[in-house]
């Protein structure tokens, strides 16, 4: 979901650590900026509505501003950062209550009937990876830090997707994938309860496709995005 915000051209540059993180192959460049700006960002580390210094990217990463900006290309793409005239790249604000209540009006329209298709289409090996993915999301590891919790968002979002792909609808798959919406989710809240309550609701979910019930399915998945609406919306901006 890209997030356009109206940001003062006196907006400060995102601090940088005293201690570099230089790094420390000579390929891969991208990815790795890639992967370094994108924990800072969900982290809060960079804070929403900052305009990103490049210079001190280039400074803090000991490389060039081509793989930089490529990067930062990438997080624009993902909704994470905007780009904006005379100001340069700034991650995007997080979600205001307006934006959240209809990203989860969408989701609540679309992802249970997705869930209730993928009960009758998901193919056995599918349902197999999906199981297997549910319960390689360790909640109480993704608590420990922001990137682990980083990476838990990002399990997060490969669930919702298989179980998108599974109903058999490329067009469900391709506009659930567009909004990128566990990449903002996720940035609204860092607490135990998010991973834990996410992962039985998960659990709950693919214990309804292995059944193969529809119904179940469908409404185990409105439970799982209702519970998570209540979960967040209060550390939503008015």
């Amino acid at each position: 979901m890209s997030i356009e915000t109206k940001t003062p051209r006196g907006t400060p540059a995102a601090p940088t650590p005293d201690g570099g993180r230089q790094f420390k192959r000579a390929s891969g460049f991208v990815e790795d900026a890639y992967s370094r700006i994108r924990e800072d960002i969900m982290s809060l580390k960079i804070p929403p509505n900052t305009r990103i210094s490049v210079d001190s990217l280039v400074r803090e990463f000991g490389i060039s501003q081509t793989p930089i900006r490529e990067a930062l290309s990438m997080l624009e793409a993902h909704g994470l950062v905007t780009k904006q005239r005379f100001i340069g790249y700034c991650t995007a604000p997080t979600l205001n209550r307006k934006q959240f209540e209809d990203l989860f009006e969408i989701r609540l329209l679309v992802e249970p009937y997705a869930a209730r298709r993928a009960a009758e289409r998901m193919t056995d090996k599918a349902l197999v990876d999906l199981c297997g993915l549910a319960l390689e999301m360790n909640p109480d590891q993704a608590a420990r830090s922001r990137a682990l919790y980083d990476q838990f968002a990002d399990q997060d979002a490969d669930f919702h997707e298989q179980i998108a792909r599974g109903s058999g609808n490329d067009l469900i798959a391709e506009s659930l994938g567009r909004l990128h919406i566990h990449l903002h989710i996720f940035r609204l809240r860092f607490h135990r309860e998010v991973t834990n309550e996410a992962f039985t609701e998960h659990m709950q979910v693919t214990k309804a496709l292995q059944q193969r019930d529809p119904d179940a399915a469908e409404a185990a998945m409105r439970a799982h995005l209702e519970k998570s609406y209540q979960r967040l919306v209060k550390f939503t901006r008015d």
